[in-house]
């Protein structure tokens, strides 16, 4: 006998019902049969026990966000499920569409705030420290990986902004230039930190962020990265290319013993011919700000000391609005080898202020009667003649037998 179509499938989930899944009397045909024009193409080969559908063919690809339904559903709803979307396009004889798992990525900061190219070398001979810039990389939009779009046509005004840890000084921090309307960007730009020494290396951290300038409102944080400079080892440069992370507080309670005044590239050399001490004032690197506008006007003052004529005050020029001047400026004192061992070279920053005292930033004492570096600083000028030895100094709030006024 040749049954219509709809009857012979009837039968069969009928049977498989009855053998399966109802512990109860067979559900009329006639209620069944109502699934049958918003069932899939593809019926179920079997419906066990658990009410889960094993399919002959591919089953439609299921979102990984959708929660399993229960063991316990029962069987109606679970067809009623499937009879909901009536509009549903067949499911094809193909392998299934590839799903791919969101928690197998590396991270949200990874996926959403991007990543940064970026060397770092440690000029051990020269103390600096040199940060090259080179791109931010957008990977696929699919996953929304590279910079975070701030403005309102998608893209961003990314600029790169390095900050030295501990220390709180705009002296501390440099920038890139800002690239326009890009989410891709690349700067391949070098921005160095001068006075740089063993120590910072054991115990400073670099922090790099980037942001999306704006010039209406405040610049907005995308991301950032921090680098312990102690992983780096001298004069070899290491290469990054790192995911940007959320904006991390800083400690604000640093120990006070860490703040310093700023640092001073100094040169010493007795001149033979000269018959008198050259004193060379290079840079000074990370001064503290004493202005308003959170620079200085910075300039140095040295005094050979003890001076009973008060002859021995030499001043280099003002430089204006900067935390990291650059003198090459040198003074030369007159007075026999033999009376150095006797001297004392008081050298001090200050700030610059039109109608008032000048504010004192720092300074540095060389001479028998000092310490550490500075000691051997003025121990190697006595001992190799005609011959210029550069050093960095770190200036100190307070300066012993100096009068602390202009």
């Amino acid at each position: 006998m040749t049954l219509r179509k709809g009857e012979k499938m009837t039968i069969s989930i009928q049977e498989h019902m009855a053998i399966d899944v109802c512990p109860g009397p067979i559900k009329p045909i006639k209620q069944i049969s109502d699934y049958f024009p918003r069932f899939p193409r593809g019926l179920p080969a079997t419906v066990g026990r658990s009410s889960t559908l094993r399919s002959a063919v591919s089953q439609p690809s299921v979102s990984p966000t959708k929660a399993p339904r229960e063991d316990d559903e029962d069987v109606d709803q679970l067809f009623g499920a499937y009879g909901t979307t009536p509009t549903e396009q067949p499911a094809k004889s193909q392998a299934p569409e590839e799903v791919v798992d969101p928690e197998g990525y590396e991270s949200d900061d990874c996926t959403t705030l991007g990543t940064l190219d970026f060397s770092l070398l440690y000029d051990q001979e020269n103390n600096a420290l040199h940060c090259t810039i080179n791109k931010a990389k957008l990977p696929k939009l699919d996953y929304k990986k590279g910079l975070k779009p701030m403005d309102h046509n998608g893209l961003a005004d990314p600029y790169v902004k390095l900050h030295l840890l501990p220390g709180a000084s705009k002296a501390n921090k440099l920038r890139t230039k800002t690239l326009r309307n890009t989410l891709n960007p690349t700067w391949n730009e070098t921005l160095t930190y001068y006075g740089i020494t063993d120590e910072d290396m054991i115990r400073k951290t670099l922090r790099i962020s980037v942001c999306d300038e704006d010039k209406f409102r405040h610049n907005e944080f995308i991301g950032e990265t921090r680098i312990p400079l102690k992983k780096l080892k001298p004069n070899q440069t290491k290469n990054f290319n790192i995911c940007l992370e959320k904006q991390l507080p800083i400690d604000k309670t640093e120990d006070k013993s860490l703040e310093e005044r700023g640092r001073i590239l100094i040169s010493l050399k007795y001149s033979s011919q000269k018959q008198g001490l050259l004193v060379g004032i290079i840079r000074c690197a990370h001064l503290a700000a004493m202005d308003a506008n959170g620079y200085s006007d910075p300039y140095v003052k040295t005094y050979l000391k003890p001076d009973e004529d008060k002859k021995s005050k030499h001043k280099t020029a003002v430089k204006k609005k900067t935390l990291n001047p650059e003198f090459n400026e040198e003074f030369c004192y007159e007075i026999k080898h033999s009376d150095l061992a006797k001297k004392t070279l008081e050298v001090t920053v200050w700030d610059y202020d039109i109608g008032k005292s000048n504010d004192f930033i720092g300074g540095v004492v060389l001479g028998i009667n000092a310490k550490g570096e500075r000691l051997k600083h003025w121990f190697d000028c006595l001992k190799n003649k005609d011959k210029k030895i550069e050093r960095w100094h770190t200036l100190t709030n307070e300066l012993p037998g100096a009068v602390l006024s202009d």
